[in-house]
């Protein structure tokens, strides 16, 4: 079924057969679908020009990151199409599950308050490996209005243009920064009870996985710092909770033990009430032990790449020099 008011937007660099999948998922589901490519060398502009896609490619002199790449599709897209009413926001490495994005405008229909609809994102693999399976789930968040949404949502037009768009000063942590400017624009985000899509994390190492960490806490430092000051304290309270769990307690135990005969090495099991406190917000969530288990470990221990990210992130304001964005996938890297 085709979706005459409604566009798609897939941002990707050197996702390979990944993004050619999702763009054969894609086929005739839309009015308009764009792929926008942030200087992939593995064929991907050739690959979705030969589906038929309009392909915007970014000047890597400009600097490259998934704003630029979102907000360049949708200037594309409306070029093409100026009355649209929805746009499709999809990662190209991820595949559209049937039946999404019929309910999730229907929704944005009934409601002119909704200015974005979300669902569950789900890995491909789980079972590949368990960084996998943790990204898996970490995906699966509560239905009902949301704070927040991930690289796949449906967004109403008239709230991005209300919104400005991404904010291309971002080189990670874009969507839930635009998601918040929504909400502060008095929008409502909805995460609806459906799958929405398959995402293929391609995680087996766990240098990626703390790559992947120490982006997150980037991400959050530099979402704080661009909105200091203003209404709402944005990644304020997420940015200490980094820092203290990943660098005060363990620092404060380690700098402290020669004076203290080592006995500030107890402050290490202060981690024991993180775990327990995310291990248990796992449970009522309707997650097994044995899950909940690895989640709450993996996640503790994340703690400490993400203050790695954090610190990266206040030395670049320091320098007054912009943060790179992170690739964390291996072939991704590879690539490059």
């Amino acid at each position: 079924m085709t979706l005459h008011d409604t566009g798609i937007v897939v941002i990707a660099r050197n996702e390979g057969e990944r993004l050619e999948r999702c763009l054969e998922r894609l086929s005739g589901r839309a009015a308009v679908i764009v792929y926008a490519d942030s200087a992939s060398t593995d064929g991907s502009v050739a690959a979705a020009r030969r589906r038929g896609v309009a392909v915007v490619e970014l000047d890597p002199a400009r600097g490259l990151n998934a704003a630029r790449g979102r907000n360049a599709g949708v200037a594309r897209l409306l070029e093409l199409r100026p009355d649209l009413a929805y746009v499709m926001f999809l990662d190209g490495d991820c595949l559209l599950v049937d039946g999404f994005l019929e309910i999730a405008r229907q929704r944005l229909e009934q409601d002119a308050q909704l200015g974005a609809v979300c669902g569950r994102r789900r890995e491909l693999q789980p079972a590949a490996s368990v960084f996998n399976r943790l990204v898996d789930l970490e995906w699966d968040t509560p239905v009902g209005d949301a704070q927040a949404f991930g690289g796949d949502v449906l967004v109403r037009t008239e709230a991005l243009r209300e919104a400005g768009g991404y904010d291309e000063h971002l080189d990670q942590g874009e969507d839930p920064e635009l998601a918040f400017r929504l909400r502060r624009l008095g929008w409502r985000i909805l995460r609806i009870e459906r799958d929405m899509s398959l995402h293929d994390v391609a995680l087996h190492r766990f240098a990626a996985w703390w790559r992947r960490h120490k982006r997150g806490g980037r991400a959050l430092a530099q979402g704080f710092w661009i909105h200091r000051g203003e209404p709402g304290q944005y990644d304020l309270r997420e940015c200490a909770s980094v820092l203290f769990w990943g660098l005060a307690l363990p620092a404060s135990a380690l700098v402290l033990a020669p004076w203290t005969g080592g006995l500030s090495l107890a402050l290490l099991a202060g981690h024991g009430i993180l775990w327990a406190r995310v291990r248990m917000q796992r449970l009522r969530r309707g997650a097994s032990p044995a899950d909940a288990s690895l989640y709450a470990t993996w996640i503790t221990l994340g703690k400490c790449a993400e203050a790695l990210g954090v610190l990266e992130m206040a030395w670049s304001v320091v320098r007054r020099r912009a943060a790179r964005a992170v690739e964390y996938k291996d072939y991704q890297r590879d690539a490059a």
